[in-house]
């Protein structure tokens, strides 16, 4: 340690280590990838831990011209979906110095007030998944580093995007109910205007379209328990035979779904088969527990973080969508055409 000095520098690191104070800059700032050695790298931070070093952010942010600060915009936290796409981000934001506000949209669609006095001036970048679209515009968020999240890779605002394989995972869904021999299905799709519903809804009916006497219906609802009893009970009460299988969009929707076949007397799996989308622990709350898509949020968060660090840095973020998995409960079961109106 430096005489006289009561907390350990970057040049006490370098000396520690036996290396120049740039390379200590480099490991500690994580810019060091092509420029030292694995070995240095490590034993830098060793050297660092050992002394108790802590750099000073402030300083070098000013240098920067970096809060080091992101913003992540999801919509109003109604299931523990955004939860864990937060603290995936959070974990990666960390071990890079970084720190992650998280902002969600009212009423998970729309405009939102700016939670700054300046966007641009206090943030380093925005996460920003599609459903909270609108609220880029109030904080100018897209006018920032920006990464989307389940947005469209060919119509994005941003800098780059980060996608679950939702249109894999509904392939999964369509593919186990007609191997059970469902051919009556109805699609409870969430009434969101977002790209991800759209995938849902559009590889639904291109998988149905290609089996002969597949009949696909869709019903749209907000996503709410209440919602989706209320569209279910209009579909149960209008014309035409009973679907024998209903794929929703969230496992929310599912939730109703279940409330508004019991309330006409129907059993499920026995007259009606239910999927849902996201395996959240509602799942396996209800009776018969849900066969649903599994969505890993936390790696979803992991990857937009990494995305953005990678713009900031000025690299080429990491391609292919995050691949989903169909889970099998009891929710699904082949259909029983032996019951009528």
């Amino acid at each position: 340690m430096a005489p006289g000095s009561t907390r350990p520098t970057s040049r006490d690191v370098a000396q520690a280590a036996g290396v120049s104070q740039a390379a200590v800059s480099l490991v500690l700032g994580d810019k060091w990838r092509g420029r030292v050695s694995a070995a240095t790298a490590q034993r830098v931070r060793q050297a660092a831990e050992d002394l108790g070093y802590r750099p000073n952010l402030a300083a070098r942010n000013l240098r920067l011209g970096r809060t080091r600060t992101v913003l992540l915009v999801v919509p109003a936290l109604t299931t523990e979906f955004f939860a864990g796409v937060y603290t995936g981000a959070a974990r990666i934001a960390a071990e890079h110095g970084f720190g992650v506000v998280l902002y969600p949209s009212p009423e998970g669609i729309g405009p939102a007030r700016d939670p700054f006095a300046s966007a641009q001036a206090a943030l380093d970048g925005v996460i920003a998944s599609s459903m909270a679209a609108d609220a880029l515009t109030a904080i100018r968020g897209d006018q920032l580093p920006l990464v989307m999240l389940d947005s469209d890779p060919d119509g994005s605002l941003g800098a780059a995007t980060v996608n679950l394989d939702i249109a894999d995972g509904i392939r999964q869904v369509a593919d186990h109910l007609l191997a059970l021999g469902h051919r009556r299905i109805l699609h409870l799709a969430a009434d969101v205007a977002s790209w991800t519903f759209e995938v849902r809804a559009r590889e639904l009916a291109g998988r149905l379209a290609r089996v002969p006497g597949a009949e696909l219906r869709t019903a749209h609802a907000p996503i709410s328990i209440d919602g989706a009893r209320a569209a279910v009970d209009a579909v149960l009460a209008g014309p035409g035979p009973l679907p024998t299988a209903l794929v929703c969009d969230d496992d929310k929707l599912a939730a109703g779904a279940y409330k508004a076949l019991r309330r006409r007397g129907l059993r499920i799996p026995d007259d009606v088969s239910v999927t849902g989308l996201d395996d959240l622990a509602l799942a396996t709350a209800i009776d018969p527990e849900l066969t649903t898509v599994r969505l890993d949020a936390e790696a979803f968060g992991e990857r937009g973080m990494q995305a953005l660090l990678a713009v900031l840095d000025g690299r080429e973020p990491a391609g292919g969508d995050i691949p989903v998995e169909l889970v099998v409960r009891g929710s699904t079961a082949p259909p029983d055409d032996r019951r009528r109106r």
